[in-house]
């Protein structure tokens, strides 16, 4: 997706500096041997390099891929470089823990506000989860970010001193 180009400042540079930089700090906070990031700092990482909300987007029978965000949000990925980032009413029970989700969806596309995330499962009971929002996510800008987080995470923990928090 591409950006506006009226907005030529360095603004979208400072806003990854300023989320790379609280990332860090809530790293080095925690304890160094979890190089993953936690559930909020993914979800954050997804709004930042989501575009403007959409209403609905083409669903083709499949998900490529997902990612659960919390309980409240997730990526679908329908495509492997078209990615949408969905926000649910409330939180969406087992989520975080499924093996595997489905959409529902209207005549191949699914809807903001009216369709829903069905977490699969032997364990669980399939309530629907109502998609709240829908936002396209900038899929190659995504895990270039992913890409220079993890980096970051790598050489502070790398500085730290064996056994240290």
């Amino acid at each position: 997706m591409e950006r506006p180009s009226h907005d030529r400042s360095s603004k979208p540079a400072i806003a990854r500096l300023a989320l790379a930089a609280a990332i860090t700090a809530t790293l080095l906070a925690g304890c160094a041997t979890n190089a993953g990031l936690r559930d909020e700092q993914r979800l954050a990482l997804y709004r930042e390099h989501a575009g403007a909300p959409v209403s609905s987007f083409q669903y083709f029978g499949r998900l490529n891929g997902w990612t659960p965000l919390g309980d409240r949000a997730l990526a679908v990925w329908t495509r492997p470089s078209q990615a949408y980032l969905l926000e649910l009413t409330d939180s969406c029970q087992d989520l975080e823990y499924a093996h595997a989700i489905t959409v529902t969806n209207q005549s191949g596309r699914v809807h903001a506000r009216f369709d829903d995330v069905l977490v699969l499962g032997s364990n669980t009971m399939r309530i629907p989860c109502r998609i709240e929002q829908i936002r396209p996510v900038d899929g190659a800008a995504l895990k270039q970010a992913e890409r220079e987080m993890r980096q970051e995470v790598d050489t502070v923990e790398r500085g730290q001193a064996p056994g240290g928090t």
